[in-house]
């Protein structure tokens, strides 16, 4: 039973939350914008967290559902249970569909306009794993997909779209492709034995260089929010941190440590929170 435990855990990827953070982070961000308009709830952001744990969650068993006959055949995703076997297909689509259940309680106790959206964007949350093999770039659908939380967490406290909102969501989605680019150069090898594609695969030797420039729009993106919405010269502090976080992720780009360079997004979600959270709240 503990191992059974263990493997659904491991299907759901809860024993690296990294995976939650950089989905938690854009939305965070899209929460703590609307407190501009908007007074912000404690309880819509417990919503935002669950919900964040719940939809990693269904993306990860999906996405391993999908690939459960390739992973197999890669090195860092050969001991997933379904590669291994420790978990069945039909577990883990009872699992999914639990987690399904689960996310759509949670769902229910938000706004009207908060189900149309997640709604929406749940029918990509299922297709991502599927454009992998027909798209050639799948990182902008999950840039898209995943970058929708900030609209998502904006939507429970706000009805009204601000530019500044849409000008954070297209700057999210540019951050995820840079840094899921990372991520995918490290099975570039792989992928290219199984026919998988990704953006690592379609720029080639310009991988780096178009990753490097869609995280600068996502800086550019924080820095014209910033300047729209009159932040004060703390959050040009914070966005000092953020260059320094920049250059510290291209040391290990340069010796191709991808998977480092990926994780170090994290902190840079985590500053950009604290950023957003002492103009908007803090100031407020």
């Amino acid at each position: 039973m503990k191992n059974k435990i263990r493997s659904f855990i491991e299907l759901a990827r809860l024993n690296k939350p990294i995976g939650i953070y950089l989905l938690l982070w854009p939305s965070l961000l899209g929460y703590i914008l609307a407190g501009i308009n908007s007074e912000l709830h404690f309880t819509n952001f417990l919503i935002v967290l669950i919900g964040s744990i719940l939809v990693r969650s269904c993306g990860c068993v999906i996405n391993d559902i999908s690939d459960s006959k390739i992973d197999r055949h890669v090195n860092r995703t050969m001991n997933r249970p379904l590669a291994l076997g420790s978990i069945s297909i039909i577990e883990a689509w009872l699992f999914f569909t639990v987690l399904g259940i689960l996310s759509i309680f949670l769902l229910f106790q938000t706004n009207q306009l908060t189900i149309k959206i997640s709604l929406f964007f749940s029918i990509l949350i299922i297709l991502y794993p599927l454009t992998k093999r027909f798209f050639l770039a799948p990182q902008f659908i999950l840039g898209i997909t995943f970058g929708s939380g900030s609209i998502i967490a904006y939507s429970l406290e706000s009805n009204i779209f601000s530019i500044s909102i849409a000008i954070l969501y297209s700057g999210i989605i540019a951050w995820i492709v840079s840094f899921d680019t990372y991520y995918a150069l490290e099975d570039k090898n792989d992928d290219l034995k199984i026919g998988i594609n990704s953006t690592a695969i379609l720029w080639g030797g310009n991988a780096i260089k178009y990753s490097k420039m869609l995280h600068l729009f996502f800086y550019f993106c924080l820095l014209l929010i910033a300047v729209i919405n009159n932040f004060s010269f703390v959050f040009y502090l914070v966005f000092a941190v953020l260059i320094y976080l920049f250059f510290y992720q291209n040391k290990f780009v340069k010796n191709k440590k991808y998977i480092k360079a990926f994780k170090i997004n994290n902190a840079i979600g985590f500053v950009s929170f604290i950023g957003f959270f002492f103009e908007v709240v803090y100031l407020a």
